[in-house]
């Protein structure tokens, strides 16, 4: 019996870390904002991600990453304060699901934020009427969810590709 139950916490805890490893997201940034004397230091991390349906749409997410042995060890409880900001970084062409509104809330990013039971999300939605993408940032929890939450939008207009957004700004 107590081998079934360590081979179970063995299980729940690779989950874990298998799943904090954020999909189709990359880190920008990371600043430390609180000093601790054993483990790793309490951070906000800034990470980027593209809306997997709606290419030229990208996302930037900071939120707070908790430092100390229990977050070095990847079994800290982040806290749910988290800030969202969305552009668009390209052509934007929506499909008739997203146009019709049959995708709105559609969950386009998940961060876990927890060992077990927390995450950050990111929904979309569409305002026809304004032609505008709008993301809801939240964080949810098994038993209880945080009414913490943050919004970006995304006005369309038409893309205008010039060669010299992509070319680094000169160093004066």
């Amino acid at each position: 019996m107590k081998g079934n139950f360590f081979y179970t916490v063995l299980v729940v805890l690779f989950g874990g870390c298998l799943l904090s490893s954020p999909v189709g997201s990359e880190e920008i940034g990371r600043v430390s904002t609180t000093f601790k004397v054993i483990g790793a230091n309490d951070k906000i991390v800034i990470e980027a991600f593209d809306d997997p349906d709606i290419p030229g749409a990208t996302c930037y997410v900071s939120r707070a990453k908790t430092g100390g042995i229990s977050g070095a060890l990847g079994v800290a409880e982040d806290k749910s304060d988290a800030s969202l900001a969305c552009r668009q970084t390209g052509p934007i062409k929506l499909t008739e699901k997203i146009i019709l509104g049959r995708e709105n809330g559609r969950r386009v990013f998940k961060k876990s934020t927890s060992l077990l039971f927390k995450k950050l999300q990111v929904v979309r939605f569409y305002d026809r009427k304004r032609n505008v993408l709008v993301y809801l940032s939240y964080s949810d929890k098994l038993v209880e969810g945080s009414p913490k939450n943050s919004i970006s939008t995304i006005v369309i207009r038409p893309w205008k590709d010039a060669t010299d957004h992509n070319k680094a700004p000169a160093v004066q």
